[in-house]
């Protein structure tokens, strides 16, 4: 029910927002046809005007430069100065070409989904999600308290935890979708999301990474000269955003965290992680490029080696169980189609609508009434669009590295942002639509609460490390 409020709140706003541009603004007359039919990184041209027409701001701006932007309407002169385009640029796709892009991520899956839960189903049946089971069931018993013991929901989590610690998102999609089939299987009110399925995905989307590799990556490729620097600001904030969103649930679920077994478990992760950013820290950007890569995709193929001489070892037939996984991976896929449409073309209207430029700007009036450093602002679009949208967050980021320098501290925060919270609303329609859970209960609350620790300690963080 939540779910559906929000949802169609997302609508309603949007289209009202539109409405009030449209009508208070002629460079907002084609607005609908964009939210519509739109393509991202179209220039919609509005007008072409004399340069004496202007406000003063933009004509002294467009005397030092050809170009100049004032809240998203953009302005060309040409080598006289006397002619002035008028333009905005799409900022993302309209609703319809969003629903193709949908269905274009859920092909993408196939491949992915069919390879991981074919090998899931082997060390199923080999007993090797049976032995993950017991070894962290003295943990998660305590924060699964529903779960029977040895249940192969534990396995699969573990598997959907690690795959995200080592920034594996394409392997923690097929070990996520398979932990929540595992809890559907012990849920009694097949419509309505479990106490342990709640626990999961907000777990889930804390996000916990130890090396963002792909947010070093692009800061790489847009210049930065120290590029890994924010990895250490990102784990710390992971880890409180997961750590946020182990409390907040356990508050509603009355789980008491105060147990030796839960403190043990936590300080040694605790524990671990501040070894590794011990060693981390002393290492180049090439060796740490080098490490992450090793860590990582080795580790892939490592556990399907395993995988495969555990089930020789149990006498398995090895690619029938592959195939036999690989089948529930496809279904799985198209199942969550009608799920990811109905989600993504929401987000699409509030991007579209201009409902972010409206809140950014609220955001910065505040932050300068109040006589705040309001640099912290200009990072901001990245953490309100990556609860809704990974790709778009991405571009926000990079927009906002591209507009201040990858090594502004407008920049590393962005970058930092991005590695703090997860696509909350994505990852509720994908892994809730696969079990077809229609009641959410409070997941989205608790998981945007958990998203808020994440984007404040990473605020907090960027002061303390880049300001």
């Amino acid at each position: 029910m939540v779910l559906s409020r929000i949802w169609s709140a997302f609508i309603i706003v949007a289209i009202a927002i539109a409405s009030i541009k449209y009508m208070s603004s002629s460079h907002y007359k084609t607005i609908f046809n964009d939210m519509v039919v739109g393509k991202g990184g179209d220039t919609v041209q509005i007008a072409t005007q004399k340069m004496s027409t202007l406000s003063p701001i933009v004509r002294d701006s467009l005397m030092k430069k050809q170009n100049f932007a004032e809240s998203r309407i953009h302005y060309k002169t040409d080598s006289l100065k006397q002619d002035v385009k008028v333009y905005r640029v799409q900022e993302s796709d309209g609703v319809i070409g969003t629903s193709e892009t949908a269905v274009k991520i859920c092909i993408g899956l196939i491949g992915i989904m069919t390879l991981f839960m074919g090998f899931m189903s082997i060390a199923e049946k080999a007993g090797g999600i049976n032995l993950l089971s017991r070894l962290i069931q003295p943990f998660f018993s305590k924060l699964f308290p529903e779960i029977p013991k040895n249940h192969p929901a534990f396995g699969h989590m573990l598997m959907n935890f690690s795959a995200n610690l080592l920034g594996l998102d394409n392997a923690a999609t097929p070990f996520g979708l398979k932990a929540m089939e595992s809890l559907q299987t012990l849920n009694p009110n097949k419509d309505t999301a479990s106490n342990s399925q709640i626990m999961f995905l907000c777990l889930h989307a804390g996000g916990m990474t130890l090396i963002p590799v792909s947010i070093i990556a692009i800061r790489a490729s847009m210049g930065s000269k120290t590029p890994t620097d924010i990895f250490l600001p990102c784990m710390i904030a992971t880890f409180a955003a997961t750590l946020a969103a182990m409390i907040i649930v356990s508050l509603y679920q009355k789980i008491n965290l105060l147990r030796p077994v839960v403190i043990a478990y936590v300080g040694g992760i605790s524990a671990i992680i501040g070894l590794l950013v011990v060693y981390l820290v002393q290492l180049s950007k090439d060796e740490l490029d080098t490490f992450s890569k090793v860590l990582s995709n080795g580790l892939i193929l490592f556990i399907f080696l395993g995988i495969v001489l555990g089930a020789l070892y149990k006498k398995i037939n090895v690619f029938d169980a592959f195939i036999e996984g690989a089948k529930e991976g496809f279904t799985t896929c198209v199942k969550i189609i009608p799920y990811l449409v109905g989600m993504l073309i929401a987000i699409s209207l509030l991007r579209t609508s201009g409902v972010f430029d409206v809140i950014i700007d609220g955001m910065k009036w505040v932050a300068y009434t109040a006589n705040f450093d309001p640099r912290f602002v200009d990072g901001l679009p990245t953490a309100l669009i990556k609860p809704l949208s990974g790709s778009g967050a991405r571009g926000m980021m990079v927009d906002t590295m591209s507009t201040f320098g990858a090594d502004s501290f407008q920049g590393k925060l962005a970058a930092v942002l991005q590695g703090s919270s997860d696509t909350t609303f994505y990852v509720i329609a994908v892994y809730f639509g696969a079990v077809a859970v229609k009641n959410t209960r409070y997941t989205v609350i608790a998981m945007l609460l958990a998203d808020l620790v994440g984007v404040i300690t990473a605020i907090a963080l960027a002061y303390l490390f880049f300001a």
